[in-house]
């Protein structure tokens, strides 16, 4: 499969990009093509998407799509779906979207066949699912307390935090993550032991954070006169030993072909099983299943995930745009761009090719964002007026969960107007003309200035007709496929993190020194470091 930046397409879209490609102005392409809007969008399951404000014409689009068939994107697509080992570095298939076939489902295309290890997933599943109905059943049991860290949490914190209005009274999930104290200390002042659940997660039941806070809440329980740790502990791992050795008789396993980061599907998704029930838990399921389907079997042109890699692409590495901004006109997705963080900049936040060769392109965008209106309220400013243009995604839901129907219509209109605002603009003429008056000694042409907006700053806007969870699996889904078709692009390993291996090993060998009965020397390490640790052990 080629690099891209071996490809013909590549050298097409730099001479486009240094001609009519970059300097693509949206206002002028809405007026010049009334059906600009019908042209650039899409529905695909459960996601309909403006695409039309980005700063793209038929050629670019056109450059792009042939791209993505140079760089072999639907072969590589078919690899992973098929079970081959495209974690290249680690060994291993990536194959989270077996997680999310139904039974007796289909291949999701004709090049991949039946999805496989179907029935070990059903077999896990289903023993996680009852397990979830178990504790949703039992009325003793208050709170749930998940821990874990990065794909052990992100996942399940931001589904369960956006199915609110799916989970049963009376029932409290908490989710604790950090290694800082702080985080457990504050949640177990609010908990009875006799009535809280506590859930270990992690595959190898070795991270060094999750494994500190679990230990930290069994002491907490037993202090609390806790007993039978098997009722109130479980474990999503694969190491049932270490589990049992724990204490913890009831573990959910899963697979090395699933990462972390694409991991709520899994065992790790329990405390979302028993937040929203099993029912809901099969319709997320769905939900992204549809979405798989969506990738596998749409054309490129009418591929969503494939098109919003192949923007991303274009922003990235032809107009120069370091990062995006995720905007969510919904509080219940307020964790999504924490969750995207990792799943976009540590799948392809990579500096070298899938031969190991260095690349002479960027790759993985920043990836951040605020639940909207409160984002307009903090960095909305630089959007509009900053020196970087900033591509903005924009995701709104057409029906709330609440009967609050007035505040629903003010944070849609402020949705449209954001996007808008940023499309059009104002020029100083015009803000001349709309100042009335300056501050004493100001010149009104300089206000005007100040008060203009350059405009044709480019967005993306994905509806949803309501949050649910087929809804918002689908959209996860859409996501995961979208970063995967980016990576192919570059040519690099989306799947493995090698980035983060480092400080934990690091880590490991610097909390010796840091125990207070550590007197010896700090030989060997470098002088800031060696410096921190004096001035933090004093």
């Amino acid at each position: 499969m080629n690099r891209c930046d071996s490809t013909e397409a590549w050298a097409a879209l730099r001479g486009h990009y240094e001609g009519p490609g970059g300097t693509f102005d949206l206002r002028q392409a809405f007026a010049a093509d009334p059906g600009r809007f019908a042209s650039h969008t899409l529905q695909a399951p459960e996601v309909f998407a403006d695409l039309s404000k980005n700063l793209l014409d038929a050629t670019t689009l056109r450059l792009l799509l042939d791209l993505a068939d140079q760089c072999g994107v639907a072969e590589r697509r078919d690899a992973m779906l098929r079970g081959e080992l495209v974690n290249s570095t680690e060994g291993r298939a990536v194959l989270h979207t077996a997680l999310r076939v139904p039974p007796r489902a289909e291949a999701l295309n004709a090049a991949v066949g039946p999805a496989p290890f179907q029935d070990e997933v059903q077999q896990v599943l289903e023993a996680m699912l009852t397990y979830a109905e178990q504790v949703r059943a039992d009325g003793h049991i208050t709170d749930i307390v998940n821990i874990g860290i990065g794909g052990s949490d992100l996942g399940p914190a931001m589904v369960v935090q956006a199915l609110d209005a799916y989970g049963s009274p009376g029932r409290r999930l908490h989710f604790v993550s950090n290694v800082d104290g702080h985080d457990l200390a504050p949640l177990l002042r609010q908990l009875e032991a006799k009535k809280t659940l506590f859930i270990v997660a992690s595959k190898t039941f070795t991270t060094q954070e999750t494994m500190a806070n679990a230990h930290a809440a069994r002491d907490w329980f037993l202090s609390q006169g806790g007993t039978h740790i098997e009722r109130h502990f479980a474990a999503t791992t694969t190491n049932v030993p270490a589990a049992a050795a724990f204490g913890i008789e009831h573990t959910f396993g899963f697979w090395d072909w699933v990462g972390g980061r694409y991991s709520l599907w899994s065992a790790i998704g329990l405390p979302i099983a028993i937040a929203i029930g099993p029912e809901r838990f099969r319709e997320l399921l769905a939900g992204a299943h549809a979405m798989d389907r969506h990738f596998a079997q749409a054309p490129p042109a009418r591929n969503l995930p494939v098109l919003l890699g192949l923007i991303d692409v274009w922003y990235r590495n032809f107009h120069g745009m370091a990062s995006r901004c995720v905007a969510p006109y919904h509080q219940g997705l307020r964790r999504l761009p924490a969750y995207l963080q990792q799943l976009e900049m540590e799948s392809n936040g990579k500096r070298v090719d899938r031969q190991g060769h260095a690349l002479p392109y960027a790759t993985s965008p920043v990836v951040w964002g605020e639940p909207g209106t409160n984002g307009q309220h903090a960095y909305f400013q630089m959007l509009h007026q900053g020196t970087d243009v900033i591509p903005v995604e924009f995701i709104a839901v057409k029906t709330p969960a609440h009967k609050l129907a007035g505040q629903h219509r003010m944070l849609l209109a402020n949705c449209l107007a954001q996007s808008q605002a940023l499309m059009v603009g104002k020029t100083a003429a015009q803000a001349l003309a709309e100042a009335t008056s300056a501050p004493p000694g100001l010149n009104p042409a300089v206000l005007a200035q100040a008060r203009s907006f350059p405009g044709n700053r480019p967005s993306t806007t994905l509806v949803l007709e309501a949050l649910t969870p087929a809804s918002l699996g689908a959209l996860i889904a859409l996501y995961e496929h979208r970063v995967f078709t980016s990576g192919v692009i570059w040519g690099i390993n989306s799947f493995d993190q090698w980035g983060v291996e480092l400080g934990k090993a690091l880590c490991g060998q610097l909390l010796p020194y840091l125990d207070p009965q550590h007197t010896g020397p700090t030989t060997g390490l470098d002088a800031s470091t060696a410096g921190l640790l004096q001035r933090l052990k004093s």
